[in-house]
């Protein structure tokens, strides 16, 4: 193997460029030349690709984003798309790709790997939603970014005695929800993998107030509904007055933490070390904090699971 290609696909999340960088500079270690793929799948179809050197991925370590900038693309999750980003890939000589992304871009990594095109998945994603891996690229930045907006939320909460319901991302994962809310004492944590009753919010809300207490945090994952829906909800049934912040894209940037930036460095480096190896089709890991590789169809087949203990710890500590 002499050139390897690298692209960025799906929604971007801090840590990225690290991990970029750990391609380029281990491949080109091992004597390897790295071609970067600009926006995604849909730069791969168009032919949007330019060799990087060591100097390309030089002081991005701690910049949000990513460098290879990112799209979506419909066209990619057709045969015929699938079949011009390999034209492309072969045209220049490249005989393998990384992928760093989330769920989409490892289906896209998929159909490369079942065409027969040798390819290697590195999970980054801040909704830390990936089976197969304890933690995702860009999810600790997103987490400390969310923990900061609620220990300021919670000064005004307490300055005002309101209630107040905080609307984080995730998809359909409440990895952010759950980690932010017990990190920042949360009274109630909505998630999408558990039921929630209105009646018992309000009752534990009420019981707050019979003790004194004067204010409330409850962080709602996306992937629950409307956070403004619910804290209409909330005031409508118990009068208490109730703001809803909605933090949105806030989440997906900024520098990342180190954690991220370690971590994108030793999945971006064991990919490469896998395709070296003559393997594909596969995606990094980390488990246990060791690098673990799975294959990518095997972990596209199961389910991300949330840590029903950490879920449990955090009703059990918001009495």
């Amino acid at each position: 193997m002499k050139r390897i290609g690298i692209l960025t696909s799906g929604g971007d999340s801090p840590g990225m460029n690290a991990a970029i960088r750990a391609v380029v500079r281990k491949a080109i270690y091992h004597n390897l030349e790295v071609y970067g793929i600009y926006y995604g799948y849909a730069g791969l179809i168009n032919g949007d690709i330019k060799k990087l050197e060591i100097g390309s991925v030089g002081d991005i370590i701690h910049r949000g984003g990513t460098i290879l900038y990112t799209a979506r693309c419909e066209e990619f999750k057709t045969l015929e798309g699938q079949q011009k980003g390999i034209e492309q890939l072969k045209k220049l000589g490249i005989e393998a790709l990384v992928v760093i992304g989330g769920d989409g871009s490892f289906q896209g990594a998929r159909k490369l790997t079942e065409h027969g095109f040798p390819t290697i998945g590195v999970p980054g994603t801040i909704d830390n939603d990936i089976p197969c891996t304890d933690f995702t690229i860009g999810f600790d930045t997103a987490l400390n970014t969310v923990i900061d907006a609620i220990d300021k939320i919670r000064d005004t909460a307490t300055s005002h005695e309101r209630t107040y319901v905080i609307e984080v991302m995730g998809r359909d994962a409440g990895d952010i929800a759950l980690w932010s809310g017990l990190a920042d004492g949360a009274e109630t944590i909505l998630i999408p993998e558990e039921q929630y009753n209105m009646d018992d919010i309000i009752a534990r809300l009420q019981r707050g107030r019979e003790r004194g207490k004067k204010h409330s945090i409850i962080v709602v994952a996306e992937g629950v509904g409307s956070g403004v829906d619910i804290g209409k909800e909330i005031q409508d049934k118990t009068n208490f007055e109730t703001r809803v912040t909605v933090l949105g894209h806030i989440q997906r940037g900024g520098s990342p933490t180190a954690s991220d930036r370690v971590l994108a460095s030793r999945l971006g480096a064991h990919a490469v070390e896998l395709l070296l190896d003559g393997q594909a089709g596969k995606m990094v890991g980390i488990q246990q904090n060791q690098l673990v590789s799975h294959d990518i169809k095997e972990a596209l087949s199961q389910k991300h699971v949330l840590d029903q203990q950490m879920y449990q710890l955090s009703k059990e500590l918001s009495i």
